[in-house]
């Protein structure tokens, strides 16, 4: 079977990288080895991660809706990593810049969920089931991208702020997928 036809229709390479280098949004070209690269090149596994633990999840679940979310929000981080420094004055609010409300998201999330699992008061091993387990594995991969963000300071950024809590928040989602401490759900 030959899938010639169909590359006529859209190319996916453009050899405009052949030369080492990788365009950023609202234009440049930086080295692929370079600190924003290298951030997002870690961002880029912590959302397929996240897919791999959504694909293993409940489609239309809460599990599920959580993480399309957060697989949205870091389309958004990317592009503002992706930003030359001259050109971040054109960047949205939560459409290509994370903001404070964006992190702020994450921690009621954090809470809520908390409010519904019994958390552990010891180290945890990996692999109750396997969407926690591949939770877990995600939040290994956000903790390295949040170490290049580190490395990569942006001024006036809540990118690390909000790969910190992420990392909590996945940490959390495990526990709650994990299923065995459920508490029973409060009323106000």
């Amino acid at each position: 079977m030959s899938f010639v036809h169909y590359a006529e229709i859209m190319k996916i390479y453009t050899r405009g990288g052949d030369d080492g280098t990788t365009g950023l949004y609202f234009g440049g070209r930086v080295a692929k080895g370079s600190e924003p690269i290298e951030v997002n090149g870690a961002v880029d596994e912590a959302q397929a991660a996240l897919g791999w633990a959504r694909a293993l999840s409940e489609r239309g679940g809460p599990m599920d809706l959580l993480l399309v979310s957060l697989e949205r929000d870091l389309w958004v981080l990317m592009a503002e990593v992706a930003t030359l420094p001259e050109n971040r004055h054109k960047l949205t609010a939560e459409k290509s810049l994370v903001t404070s409300a964006m992190v702020e998201r994450l921690e009621r999330e954090i809470d809520a969920l908390s409010a519904l699992t019994m958390m552990p008061s010891e180290f945890v091993v990996p692999g109750e089931n396997q969407v926690s387990a591949a939770l877990d594995v995600a939040r290994t991969v956000v903790r390295r991208a949040e170490r290049f963000a580190v490395n990569y300071p942006l001024e006036g950024s809540h990118v690390v702020e909000y790969l910190n809590r992420l990392s909590d928040l996945v940490w959390t989602m495990a526990r709650w997928a994990e299923g065995s401490n459920h508490r029973t759900a409060r009323s106000n």
